[in-house]
């Protein structure tokens, strides 16, 4: 049977969704890959290349030619906006629904009463130049906005672990779930930072107000991280159809953090060299495994507005996936996609909602072009193909176009 290894670039758009000018104007024009290589003229991406990433963008580079030999496609993403989370559930099979989005700002009030009723100290952080309101709690821990996912889609629950175990974040956590009814409550942290970073971090957008995770540190040392989802059922994603049938599955990097994966291995790492390199290990190691791994530094280069430093991490990246592909058995399959855009010249913080590539690896299989997806499920689709299974809830397999 042999693997299937699905790598997610996170946030390596390429090029706008056809609805960007009525949905998501402030992403017109968005091209996260064609832009990255516009703003880094030195920047070369072999590996990729030989995968067919110049075919998908349709432009080629002097360290991105095209690829005559390459397997190769594109998806458009069936959820609404560009976000990890509901990208990820898409992946692995769930067939997205419209969320409800909202700020903060309304519940405030409720949820600190919520909060002091389970016996937390509570306090009400007010930013003088917006009167916007968070949450102090236990003097270690801040509920908030997101302000770098798309607005309203998300409310953080960060924390100083140092000064407030994880378990007790967690317990914050479920309480402020109870009361949003959004997609997501992140509950997160790291060591070696404290209140003062998280309050020196903080930003506000609109009516948004919240952390901002890069600047305050807490992805640096330690970092730990559950998301709570809203209306996602597990168990009609592959990782779970997977598992019930003792298929081994193996998680790594965000989607760790953000897929539910109750029978295999998830390994929640940040760093780009660290996790390739672990992916690399368990796949030499592993037979007859579902592997997907999320490299998310290249998404936290797009929010920082940083296009040398994105650059940076997908050479990293880059070279990685060279080292894999050659480590892949005959019967082995790679595909390297992404999640979403991140666009760093687009001018705002946010993802951006774009196409995603779709490079296909696999022993003796002919030169093609598999065409636009009509969601990023057909990745899941497949890959439950592939191992025999019942296809997840939402997306159409391509494995017949991609067979040696």
């Amino acid at each position: 049977m042999g693997n299937f290894l699905v790598i997610v670039l996170d946030g390596f758009g390429v090029g706008q969704m056809p609805d960007v000018p009525e949905v998501r104007p402030t992403d017109i024009g968005a091209n996260t890959c064609e832009h990255i290589f516009d703003t880094n003229p030195g920047l070369a991406l072999p590996n990729l290349a030989k995968l067919g990433l110049a075919n998908v963008v349709g432009k080629e580079y002097p360290g991105l030619p095209y690829s005559q030999d390459a397997v190769y496609g594109r998806s458009k993403l069936m959820h609404q906006g560009a976000d990890t989370f509901f990208g990820h559930q898409e992946i692995m099979g769930t067939k997205p629904s419209q969320p409800k989005t909202e700020a903060i700002q309304p519940h405030i009030d409720e949820l600190a009463a919520k909060l002091k009723e389970a016996g937390f100290s509570v306090r009400i952080y007010t930013d003088e130049a917006s009167g916007l309101k968070l949450l102090i709690v236990n003097e270690a821990v801040t509920v908030a906005d997101n302000v770098e996912c798309d607005p309203g889609q998300a409310w953080n629950v960060t924390a100083a672990i140092d000064d407030v175990d994880f378990e007790t974040e967690l317990k914050i956590g479920r309480i402020v779930r109870s009361v949003a009814k959004i997609p997501r409550v992140i509950v997160f942290g790291g060591r070696q930072v404290h209140l003062p970073n998280l309050l020196a971090a903080i930003e506000t957008h609109g009516d948004l107000i919240g952390v901002n995770a890069p600047k305050s540190g807490v992805y640096v040392n330690d970092y730990h991280c559950i998301h709570m989802g809203y209306g996602v059922d597990e168990k009609v994603q592959v990782p779970y159809i997977l598992g019930k049938h003792g298929i081994n599955v193996h998680l790594l990097g965000k989607v760790a953090d953000v897929c539910a994966n109750i029978f295999g291995e998830s390994e929640p790492i940040v760093d780009t060299a660290e996790v390739l390199a672990r992916t690399l290990e368990v796949l030499k190691s592993s037979e007859n495994t579902f592997i997907c791994t999320n490299v998310q530094e290249t998404d936290l280069c797009g929010h920082r507005q940083n296009s040398k430093a994105y650059a940076d991490k997908l050479s990293i990246a880059e070279e990685y996936i060279g080292q894999i592909r050659s480590a892949l058995k005959p019967e082995d399959y790679l595909i390297v996609m992404a999640d979403h855009g991140n666009d760093p010249t687009i001018g705002h913080p946010h993802h951006t909602r774009e196409y995603v590539p779709l490079l296909i690896s696999h022993a003796g299989t002919k030169p093609t072009n598999i065409g636009t997806r009509d969601t990023e499920s057909d990745v899941g689709a497949t890959v439950a193909n592939f191992f025999g299974v019942e296809v997840p809830q939402n997306g159409t397999s391509f494995l017949s176009l991609i067979r040696s």
